[in-house]
């Protein structure tokens, strides 16, 4: 979502801004600003769009100070335009906001009444102009800051400069992300370790509730209190090299094309190759799962899909009672937890808002929360009872991919140590899947070599505007993620349905001009999805087989095929998924439309 950095230094801040703001591109983006305070007077430059706009804006009017703000914003609240943008300005301080003020109508419909004048559409200005009022009412600039503050109802993360403040930034974090960074003589707010990571990788993480005053360098941290609050420094490893596409045309492509790589990491640190069996489970992560009644499986997008195809494996596999839900509605549902319930949440970022209020719902009602993540100072991380990084590495692409597939491996570590750990599993079992598991980088590195056919299929594909996409069992949740890897790249309006439910409605969409993409590992599902393949195609259905050898050999003749390697139908999830992203990639080339940073999306979501 909306990236936030603030700096007060010795140097021109400006261009350290602008690096910081370019590093958080990924989170995507519809306008940027910056603020700073210029011999004590507030200075800004705004616009909507990319950040080589607002480039453009400052080589035209140059923006001078050593104490300043900046903000990419994800609109939520007014369209993108460059009133709408950030920083806001009141007569006395200049904010960055990310996250939603709840209650900001409240708050401006009082402001207002005291002669206020706002001039955007944003619930974010409010922030600036409560500040304002109450330092005019003869409130110092810090105690303004905290008491605004603490009327804001919602999810925010705030940055904030003052006039005639020259060294003063204020930061405030409640549900929002919010770091400080840590160096000599200067100090850094940020959305997260990335953004600071040019300038420092010492690192605190503000919690809910907390105000960081830095002035001139100092840092105090004060809690919902007000009490001053030591939080920890930690050393981050977030890379200060921003990250490039190697050679691909978009960090999408880069990223697909890192699978085999990246999930080798996962596997790696999660299994011994010499047993082969899994090695490490987190801390408390064995008794969790032996001891749990049920497992609750909750995450957001792609990582839900993920999840649902965790729920196969930990069903099949650990005899495990598995529940999934999405986080945005688990939580407002009530949901009955059981005793020695043990929840699971996944998110690439960490940060996602629904995913994260979910989990900490779960925690008060008694459940052992387990996390994976692929940001391990994140605030899933943080709050999360066991935390399980995935080690995918930086992912910039809007649309998740290698992310994807490193959950796909860890929850298929954990779902044959929960096998073991409950005794469904024998040393036998454990090792024959682990060995499975561990071929999977092999496999994906021949899948890719399928790149250019699918580029022809792509181009096919992006003349439709519907597709349907249909699978059974643990192949159900890819038909989904396909769906929707198809929608948020390409804009073709696309579906993914479990194949058995096919004639139960959806089939009445079945005509020539409807791509059927049928993901059907030759497994033990196979003949019933070949049925419900036939039944399609009765019907006039354009069908693109992605199966085996062995299935398209068996599936008879269809309009297209794809290849993916013979492989234990249990890892068959992690390989399949290639297909799928590769295909929905080139779609959405040669649709024309911003693969890395597609129209309304954002990388990571932190508002609900």
């Amino acid at each position: 979502m909306c990236g936030i950095v603030g700096i007060a230094g010795a140097g021109e801040a400006t261009p350290l801004i602008m690096e910081a703001l370019r590093r958080l591109e990924y989170r995507g983006y519809d306008s940027a600003g910056i603020a700073t305070l210029v011999d004590g007077e507030i200075d800004r430059r705004r616009s909507p769009g990319k950040l080589a706009k607002l480039d453009a804006v400052l080589k035209a009017r140059p923006l001078a100070g050593h104490t300043g703000i900046g903000h990419t914003r994800w609109a939520t609240h007014g369209a993108p335009t460059e009133s709408n943008a950030h920083p806001h300005i009141s007569a006395r301080v200049a904010i960055v906001h990310n996250g939603i003020i709840e209650n900001f109508r409240e708050l401006q419909d009082e402001l207002k009444a005291r002669g206020h004048k706002f001039e955007s559409q944003t619930d974010s200005e409010v922030a600036a102009h409560l500040i304002t009022d109450n330092m005019d009412k003869g409130m110092g600039a810090v105690e303004a800051a905290k008491a605004a503050v603490a009327r804001l109802t919602g999810a925010y993360s705030l940055a904030m400069i003052f006039k005639d403040h020259e060294g003063l930034l204020i930061g405030a974090r409640k549900g929002a992300p919010l770091a400080v960074g840590y160096a000599d003589g200067q100090a850094y707010l940020g959305s997260d370790a990335f953004a600071l990571a040019p300038f420092t990788n010492r690192v605190a993480y503000l919690e809910d509730g907390d105000v960081a005053v830095i002035d001139k360098g100092q840092v105090a941290i004060f809690d919902a209190a007000g009490r001053p609050a030591n939080r920890e420094i930690k050393i981050t490893s977030a890379s200060a090299a921003l990250v490039d596409k190697s050679g691909h045309n978009h960090f999408m492509a880069k990223e697909i094309h890192e699978q085999p790589e990246v999930v080798g990491h996962t596997l790696a640190h999660y299994l011994d190759p010499a047993g082969p069996v899994v090695q490490h489970h987190g801390v408390g992560l064995r008794a969790a799962l032996s001891q749990a009644s049920r497992l609750t499986i909750s995450a957001c997008g792609t990582a839900y899909y993920a999840g649902l195809v965790g729920k196969y494996w930990f069903e099949k596999l650990a005899r495990l009672p598995v529940e999934s839900d999405v986080a945005s509605e688990l939580r407002y549902r009530d949901p009955v937890y059981p005793a020695k319930g043990t929840a699971l949440f996944v998110s690439q970022s960490g940060e996602t808002a629904d995913t994260l209020a979910a989990l900490r719902d779960a925690k008060a009602k008694g459940q052992v929360t387990i996390a994976i993540v692929n940001v391990a100072e994140s605030s899933i991380a943080r709050e999360a009872d066991i935390v399980l990084p995935i080690f995918a590495g930086p992912e910039i692409g809007v649309a998740s991919t290698k992310a994807f597939t490193c959950q796909l491996a860890a929850l298929a570590s954990f779902a044959i140590a929960a096998g073991v750990a409950r005794g469904v599993l024998n040393e036998a079992d454990e090792k024959r899947l682990c060995a499975a598991l561990l071929e999977a980088p092999r496999h994906i590195a021949e899948c890719l070599k399928a790149s250019a056919k699918i580029e022809a299929l792509g181009q096919e594909i992006a003349k439709a505007r519907d597709v349907l996409y249909m699978g059974r069992g643990q192949s159900f949740p890819l038909a989904l993620e396909g769906a929707l890897k198809l929608k948020e790249i390409s804009y073709i309006h696309a579906e993914g349905y479990a194949a058995g439910e096919m004639k139960h409605g959806p089939i009445a969409l079945i005509d020539e001009a409807v791509p059927i993409i049928v993901i059907a590992p030759h497994d033990a599902l196979f003949e019933k999805t070949i049925s419900n393949m036939q039944e399609v195609m009765a019907r006039g259905g354009k069908v693109l087989l992605i199966s085996d050898a062995k299935g398209i050999a068996q599936a008879g003749p269809v309009w297209a095929s794809l290849e993916v390697p013979a492989a234990d139908p249990f890892i068959a999830p992690i390989l399949y998924a290639i297909p799928v992203q590769l295909l929905a990639y080139h779609a959405a080339i040669a649709k024309g439309t911003d693969v890395d940073q597609p129209r309304n999306l954002a990388k990571s979501v932190t508002v609900e």
